[in-house]
């Protein structure tokens, strides 16, 4: 009973409405002190345990109880008047306690554990009211309240002749977790669709990236100048003129078809006479058939036989 000044559990109230929790807080602290006998009729406890059971007792309540029960110095007398005070509380408690049991109904939880959680809620407060919550009762309770449409499912779980509340509420949970993982797996990819194949899925997107992005220089169908990261210019015949030389631009002319632009030097067609790279022995050999003879700044004359 050392450090009596820090408080072991909440006070009794004024009201008493924590009562049936209080008594069970005082007779577990008592009873791990091995002073449980003080609370019991004719007990042969010391002058020095009643003490320091009556000091435990008094810290445990509200002042203005203190002030009410303040004479009293026997821990069995105060106890017995705080039961005779607040007992009834268990007929306040029970008419509740049994509503709320009657209307438990697994179908009414999202989850199991939600389930599990009110349950043992309300057979706390039935067992402190005094009534017995077994094993068998809560396993009907809870195999009598599945869904309609889990009805077989719950004739499964009878099957199995559960004895204890805690080995169906371990296979509920369990075979809850497998259906979300069922759930979660359809809807990834629903029943029938099959996956995308790797190889498949390398090529559409090195399609994607040549037709719509470029990563380096001269690759995708968009040109341009330099490199573009994430980025695509569209190409412009305009401004993509602007690059090729005049005579680039006028060999290409379809073939078999006619073009003005002859090589006066060597007869060729395709480029200008200031353009032309053909070797002077072949300029000649052509110049010589043509009998053509030069004139000043570079121009050619033809003289007709």
């Amino acid at each position: 009973m050392t450090n009596i000044t820090s408080l072991s559990f909440v006070v009794l109230d004024i009201s008493g409405d924590n009562y049936l929790s209080w008594v069970q807080d005082i007779k577990l602290h008592l009873g791990s002190k091995k002073l449980s006998d003080i609370i019991k009729a004719e007990n042969k406890s010391t002058t020095e345990e009643n003490f320091t059971s009556i000091i435990f007792l008094r810290h445990h309540m509200h002042e203005d109880l203190k002030s009410e029960y303040l004479e009293v110095e026997d821990p069995f007398i105060l106890w017995e008047n705080l039961k005779d005070r607040f007992d009834h509380q268990k007929l306040v408690y029970l008419p509740a306690a049994e509503n709320d049991w009657a209307n438990l109904r697994l179908q009414d939880f999202k989850s199991v554990r939600a389930y599990s959680s009110a349950l043992f809620k309300i057979s706390s407060r039935l067992i402190m009211c005094g009534e017995k919550v077994t094993e068998k009762r809560k396993i009907d309770k809870t195999l009598s309240t599945f869904h309609p449409n889990n009805i077989n499912l719950a004739e499964m779980y009878r099957e199995r002749k559960f004895t204890k509340f805690g080995d169906l509420l371990s296979t509920l949970l369990v075979a809850e977790q497998n259906h979300e993982f069922v759930i979660k797996n359809h809807q990834s990819r629903p029943t029938g669709s099959a996956p995308l194949p790797e190889v498949n899925n390398m090529s559409f997107q090195q399609n994607v990236r040549g037709k719509g992005y470029r990563s380096g220089r001269g690759q995708g169908r968009y040109h341009g100048r330099g490199r573009s990261h994430g980025h695509f210019r569209p190409y412009n015949n305009s401004s993509h003129r602007k690059w090729q030389s005049e005579s680039q631009s006028k060999r290409k002319a379809p073939r078999g078809g006619k073009t003005e632009n002859v090589c006066y030097r060597c007869g060729m067609n395709g480029h200008w006479t200031r353009n032309c790279h053909t070797p002077d022995h072949l300029v000649k050999l052509y110049q010589s058939s043509q009998n053509l003879t030069k004139l000043p700044y570079g121009r050619l004359k033809i003289s007709f036989i």
